[in-house]
């Protein structure tokens, strides 16, 4: 009698759990998008819902007892325009937090209402920016829920291979690409990163805690400097602040736990570390070459009063490369890579302070990177032996004051101490396969650089349809001749209609040359690589939820450094893949170099977004036209390393209910150029970058699964890569066991499945 009614009482424990509905909770906060100053009544509503709140004295609001499900939130407050956010989701497991940003609104009609859309604009940026929330980025097919890797989508983005995260905007070196998180510069957010470079096979920054990126592919204005080709901005979340909570996981290529909570009253913190399997995987299937790598992410803030806050970041990677040499054709094919064993990370600490109409940032952070890269012959003899330090300690001030209802100024200063350490050893002088023998035997370095910055940057809004923006920027670093140099940018934008906007950026930017490069001391006659940029665009919004670009962009290079010994290589041509001897080092630089490469690349670029805002479908099409061509000292023009004349993305997905969601993913991409060898393994210069790979295309399938359990949350997928089995060519290398032709492919249909626990 006893058992039967216990056995009574679990079944009804149990129906209840299954039936019945979960609920969540959303919470956030609404802030003045300049000063950002809590703002007090703001209507924050959960659209198709009766759920609402309006938030309190700091800004902050809660919006209880929600069903588990993917909603729309829309912000809104007299005197300012409304922000809505779509895929927002609601768990059980933890609240949901948002951050919204209001901008004080410019154009007050009588009897004309102002309706919100879902595309986030920052009046200094007019071109070229794309925004991806949390939800965006997880989702994307073939992404690994990596954030470079969801930035493929977009127009003017080109890939190296499937396997890697080396950017190639609108023709730039993979080189030209700024990573920001959370304020701090990040020479290379990703494993097993190039030196001077910055690209990977993937990042090491946890997604979990990623709020929104935003990302600019040309254009961008004066408060970013030091790179010539987009600049990648990750803002972090904060931790829930109910109680302590965690993640456990395992994706495509690692595992990992999270933690975050609240440390105190007015203090919280967040704690990700991670580490590959692949290693398990490679060494069990008898792989030669096996890749090994952790890292780890934490974050506190500590809120000392409304206006005071204090926050502590650290990031880091280390990265291991094992060789497994039981066979001689493993040996063998173990010459042909540069292995590079590496630690990495940033840590810093910023202090920010709220005062009327305005805020300043104020950070000190260090940046380290070692790298110990090494390539062995047949024998086992090095080829190439580089072990180098980089380390940069930075002070920096950035300051944001609202100068009017419709105006503002953005201003800064930084201050940068170097450590560069190098020690590189060429055995035997080694023979290019264009028959250059490269000068160099070794060199050993331990120098300190100094950089410094400043900026100013004028946002204004006239005759309530024209956006007008300006800049300056100045920076200073001792190592080159060319110490000084200053940048002007300018970007207006036109209100053709109230759904349409034409808009041109123009300015001058600036790259110091890699640390790397500066090993010889006759480098340092290097002067700062120059881009002038020129970009026309015009907007269109469809709908809420949809909007349609189209751009023209043209950029002119110059003062690109280029080798005195190898008149036809030009610097802008490297840092992609796995340097080693098969580029024939050119990456490092280690040879009398001098700034007289220049070239362009220009292009057309269109591109549609659909949100899952006002329909259960979404979607991104892009499609970019373009041409790169540089010149070395030779004095004449070739195509760019890294050209690809077409390329078409079409990504989309559809949501079916709060559980199950598809998406799809399809990428086309004109080959990229070669240069081919002849019948010796040899390679002639005339012939350089003259014959191009095959058209790359292949498709993308993810599917999702959320199950909701009153208090913790499960979440899987099935993620399925190139689903034809395109074996599409990334790279031609010669086989000198074989004396013949090697073409590199990217890997051919690979499943995989991810599973993480929230609670």
């Amino acid at each position: 009698m006893r058992l039967q009614k216990l056995i009574f009482i679990l079944l009804i424990m149990l129906s209840q759990l299954i039936f019945s509905q979960n609920i969540g909770e959303i919470t956030g906060k609404v802030i003045d998008r300049v000063t950002k100053e809590g703002l007090p009544g703001v209507n924050v509503i959960v659209e198709e819902t009766n759920f609402g709140s309006s938030t309190d004295l700091n800004g902050e609001f809660k919006i209880q007892n929600i069903p588990v499900g993917n909603y729309k939130v829309r912000a809104s407050f007299i005197g300012y325009d409304a922000i809505t956010k779509a895929d927002v989701i609601v768990n059980s497991a933890k609240p949901t937090f948002l951050e919204f940003r209001l901008s004080e609104s410019i154009i007050e009609l009588e009897g004309v209402t102002v309706t919100s859309n879902f595309f986030e604009t920052s009046p200094v940026d007019v071109n070229s920016v794309k925004k991806f929330s949390y939800e965006e980025i997880r989702r994307a097919p073939g992404g690994f829920e990596d954030v470079i890797r969801a930035l493929s989508i977009l127009p003017g983005v080109a890939r190296q291979s499937a396997g890697r995260n080396d950017l190639v905007v609108r023709g730039g070196a993979p080189s030209e690409n700024l990573y920001v998180v959370d304020g701090f510069v990040i020479p290379n957010i990703n494993h097993f990163g190039n030196q001077g470079a910055t690209g990977g096979p993937l990042s090491f920054v946890n997604l979990d805690y990623v709020s929104e990126t935003t990302f600019s592919t040309g254009g961008f204005q004066a408060n970013y400097g030091d790179k010539l080709s987009s600049v990648l901005k990750i803002d972090l979340r904060e931790a829930r602040k109910d109680r302590i909570g965690g993640k456990a996981l395992v994706s495509a290529s690692q595992f990992g736990f999270n933690l975050e909570g609240p440390a105190s009253d007015n203090s919280n913190f967040i704690f990700s570390i991670r580490r590959s399997y692949l290693d398990f995987i490679f060494n069990a299937a008898g792989f030669n070459f096996v890749p090994e790598y952790y890292d780890l992410l934490t974050k506190y803030t500590y809120d000392i009063d409304n206006s005071n806050k204090i926050s502590y970041l650290f990031v880091g990677a280390l990265d291991r490369v094992i060789f497994n040499n039981e066979n001689s054709e493993d040996i063998y094919d173990n010459s042909r890579i540069l292995g590079n064993d590496q630690n990495q990370y940033v840590t810093g600490i910023s202090y920010r302070h709220l005062f009327n109409k305005g805020f300043y940032n104020l950070t000190l952070s260090r940046n380290y990177v070692s790298y110990d890269g090494f390539q062995n012959d047949t024998l086992l003899n090095p080829i190439f032996l580089n072990k180098s330090k980089e380390a940069e300690h930075e002070l920096k001030l950035d300051a944001v004051m609202k100068i009017g209802k419709a105006s503002e100024l953005n201003f800064g200063v930084s201050g940068k101490h170097i450590n560069f350490q190098s020690d590189i050893l060429f055995p035997d002088q080694f023979v290019t396969t264009f028959g250059e023998t490269l000068p160099i035997t070794q060199a050993n370095v331990n120098d300190d650089y100094y950089k410094a910055s400043s900026y100013i940057l004028y946002s204004a809004y006239y005759f309530n349809s024209f956006r007008f923006n300006f800049g300056l920027r100045g920076n200073y670093f001792n190592a080159i001749d060319d110490k000084f140099t200053v940048s002007p940018r300018l970007s207006m934008s036109y209100d053709l209609t109230s759904l349409t906007k034409l808009n041109f950026s123009t300015g001058i930017y600036r790259q110091s040359p890699s640390y790397i490069w500066l090993t010889l001391d006759e480098n340092k006659s290097l002067k700062p690589i120059q881009v002038n940029q020129y970009i026309l665009g015009i907007t269109h919004l469809l709908t809420e939820s949809s909007q349609i670009k189209l751009e023209a962009f043209y950029k002119d290079y110059s003062k690109y450094p280029t080798s005195n010994l190898r008149t036809y290589l030009v610097l802008a041509n490297t840092g992609a893949g796995y340097p080693g001897a098969d580029d024939n080092f050119s990456t490092y630089g280690l040879e009398k170099l001098t700034s007289d490469g220049k070239g362009f690349s220009r292009g057309l670029e269109f591109s549609m977004q659909k949100k899952s805002a006002t329909s259960n479908h979404y979607g991104v099409l892009s499609v970019t036209y373009s041409q790169s061509k540089f010149t070395g000292l030779d004095n004449i023009e070739r195509t760019g390393q890294y050209d690809q004349t077409w390329i078409v993305s079409l990504s989309a997905g559809y949501i079916f209910n709060e559980n199950w969601e598809a998406s799809m993913k399809f990428r086309y991409a004109t080959g990229n150029p070669y240069t081919p060898y002849n019948f010796d393994g040899t390679q002639n210069i005339p012939d350089y970058l003259t014959a191009r790979l095959d058209p790359t295309h292949s498709l993308d399938l993810r599917v999702d699964r959320r199950w909701d359990f009153n208090g913790w949350n499960l979440i899987a997928y099935i993620d399925i890569q190139n689903v034809y089995n395109k074996k599409n060519d990334n790279n031609v290398k010669w086989d000198y066991k074989t004396m013949q032709i090697d073409k590199q492919s990217d890997i051919g249909i690979l499943p995989s499945i991810g599973i993480s626990v929230e609670f």
